[in-house]
């Protein structure tokens, strides 16, 4: 599972080797940061010893001309957001952002690519002689753990419709206030026989959840965007676990103590009034 990355723009042209050929970017703010980097803002944003501040950040992944990686920080993120825009749109954008506005440049990209700049050497870590950060390293993906859960909710989120149809809603019980799951594995939603339709790390998931409404977590945690006309998009965090759910839907849950593993909960009486009040308290996104 990939955490979807930007639409890669055009590189820049490097008149000196540590100029930074653009790459991708990506917006660090509460209401859309690389999840890669933590359960809710705050935490993506410690990831990279930086301050959470309510405005937020752009991030810039790129290469310098000795092909080094490099994630520059600027504090203007509207900026970033604009050529995001653009590239989605499959137009051409120059991020040239003013030194003025640069916070950081942290060696290493906290995920991996699958481009690289043209007339450099391969990606490869800066040479920092042991001074300042380590290199920001992507997650393994042969490993599973909160890095891998968090991006495959995230991919969930974005391919919403292709999970949906895999799964038979009369196949598992319409849970109740603790909420009842059958389980898919592999990528798949396949219903699983099993003897307990109460999973342990659902329960407590949904629990976490529900407590959010009575004391909310930190920004980020909860993020709600635009899905249909009559529908929102819920991406939900926890320790150990996330939810994604549509408002008029049902929920899938990820754990991190079940590998791979993809958990639907019906929406019952209590699951939509769960969603309703989470999407109130969420920052709100496109």
């Amino acid at each position: 599972m990939s955490d979807g990355e930007d639409t890669v723009g055009g590189a820049d042209d490097a008149d000196a080797d540590d100029a930074l050929l653009v790459l991708t970017a990506m917006l660090l703010t509460p209401a859309r940061f690389p999840s890669v980097l933590g359960d809710d803002y705050v935490a993506a944003c410690g990831a990279l010893a930086l301050e959470p501040y309510e405005e937020g950040y752009g991030l810039i992944l790129g290469q310098d001309g000795e092909g080094a990686r490099w994630t520059v920080v600027v504090e203007d993120p509207s900026q970033v957001a604009v050529a995001i825009a653009a590239w989605d749109c499959g137009m051409e954008h120059d991020l040239s952002p003013d030194e003025r506005s640069m916070v950081c440049a942290l060696p290493g990209w906290p995920m991996d690519l699958a481009v690289s700049a043209p007339g450099v050497p391969d990606p490869h870590d800066p040479d920092t002689d042991g001074e300042g950060p380590a290199p920001l390293t992507p997650p393994d993906t042969e490993a599973w753990g909160p890095a891998q859960r968090r991006l495959g909710a995230d991919e969930i989120a974005a391919q919403w419709s292709v999970w949906r149809e895999q799964i038979d809603e009369t196949q598992f019980p319409q849970p109740g206030a603790a909420g009842g799951a059958e389980t898919a594995t592999g990528g798949e939603a396949e219903s699983a026989a099993s003897g307990s339709l109460r999973h342990p790390g659902v329960r407590r998931a949904l629990s976490e959840a529900s407590a959010y409404t009575e004391a909310p977590p930190p920004p980020g945690r909860i993020r709600s965007s635009y899905a249909t006309a009559d529908a929102r998009t819920l991406r939900v965090d926890g320790p150990g676990w996330s939810m994604v759910a549509r408002t008029n839907d049902i929920a899938l849950f990820l754990l991190d103590e079940e590998p791979g593993t993809v958990i639907p909960v019906g929406r019952g009486d209590a699951l939509p009034g769960l969603l309703a009040a989470l999407d109130g308290l969420a920052v709100q996104g496109p």
